[in-house]
């Protein structure tokens, strides 16, 4: 028989567990550990390592009274059998998923913005994924309503300004600035939009929520109060109104969006943004499918973000 063939023989009688427990003595530096470490023992450990040598031929591991110790063949060939038994785990845990993700169940609580510019694509590219997991979509006016809808079971995942309450597990998913939207007529003294010139505008602004809140306090901060004429719920006509030249608003750019092309769009004087998050109840029991909705999400997220 050729030398070939003895070594491909050979490698067939390679079985995984000989590799798991090359493995583990090579990390825990001596055969009574390592055997501990596996349940297994001492005596089963050091016969499934005298075995892998006399398959291989060669010597992987010198013992004497320090423990354990690679040889230099051994530390080479442990490299390969590291490697070889994280990608079985690897194999192992896409099949684990798998079989969660065969039907169920993910429940998305959101406002409207991101429902609006995100979750459809988002969604789509899910359902590509895992057709047979269905996905509800509620909206809910702001985000404390998102918040509670988690706290009482109605959501798996919800969408939040961050930092947010120690209960949830969150994650940041973009920054959305807030733009100064003014009317097709105005027109800049320089390219960038100063202060007072924001604050000589009359302003059609959502009612004081947070989020508003935060930004009158930020005009507030640099010594220009906001002269408020209008206040309207929706964000699509208070864009509308201030196309038709009655009037400026600040709003988050994904929640003025589509924004109209005749309107004159700037950044604040001094910058100001929302930090969306992601965000799950920190001691909840969540199933593969809602791992699997985030790693979509946040996919998304960044081809967004890019856009913004």
């Amino acid at each position: 028989m050729s030398r070939a063939s003895d070594s491909l023989r050979t490698n067939r009688q390679l079985k995984l567990s000989q590799l798991r427990i090359l493995v583990a003595v090579a990390n825990a530096g001596n055969f009574s550990e390592a055997a501990l470490n596996l349940q297994m023992s001492q005596s089963a450990v050091s016969h499934a390592i005298a075995t892998l040598e006399d398959q291989l031929g060669v010597i992987l591991l010198s013992r004497g009274r320090y423990g354990a110790r690679l040889t230099p063949t051994g530390d080479r060939i442990v490299t390969h059998a590291r490697e070889i038994v994280q990608r079985i785990e690897s194999i192992q845990y896409e099949a684990d998923l798998a079989k969660g993700l065969e039907g169920g169940q993910v429940r998305i609580c959101t406002f409207r913005s991101v429902a609006a510019r995100l979750m459809p694509q988002v969604i789509a590219r899910f359902h590509q994924r895992f057709p047979s997991i269905a996905v509800s979509l509620s909206e809910r006016e702001d985000y404390p309503h998102v918040e509670q809808a988690l706290r009482e079971g109605q959501a798996d995942i919800g969408f939040t300004y961050l930092p947010a309450s120690e209960e949830f597990t969150t994650w940041e998913l973009l920054r959305d600035e807030f733009v100064a939207l003014l009317p097709p007529n105005f027109r800049p003294a320089k390219p960038q939009l100063s202060w007072a010139e924001l604050a000589a505008q009359s302003f059609i602004l959502p009612p004081d929520d947070v989020m508003m809140m935060s930004v009158r306090q930020h005009c507030l901060a640099h010594g220009y109060p906001l002269k408020v004429a209008y206040e309207m719920d929706t964000d699509a006509t208070i864009v509308s109104l201030v196309a038709q030249g009655l009037g400026a608003t600040i709003l988050p750019r994904l929640a003025a969006a589509p924004i109209p092309a005749n309107l004159q769009v700037f950044s604040l004087p001094k910058p100001l943004f929302r930090v969306i998050g992601i965000a799950v109840l920190a001691d909840a029991l969540h199933v593969p499918a809602v791992f699997a909705f985030l790693d979509v999400l946040k996919e998304e997220a960044r081809s967004l973000s890019k856009s913004l």
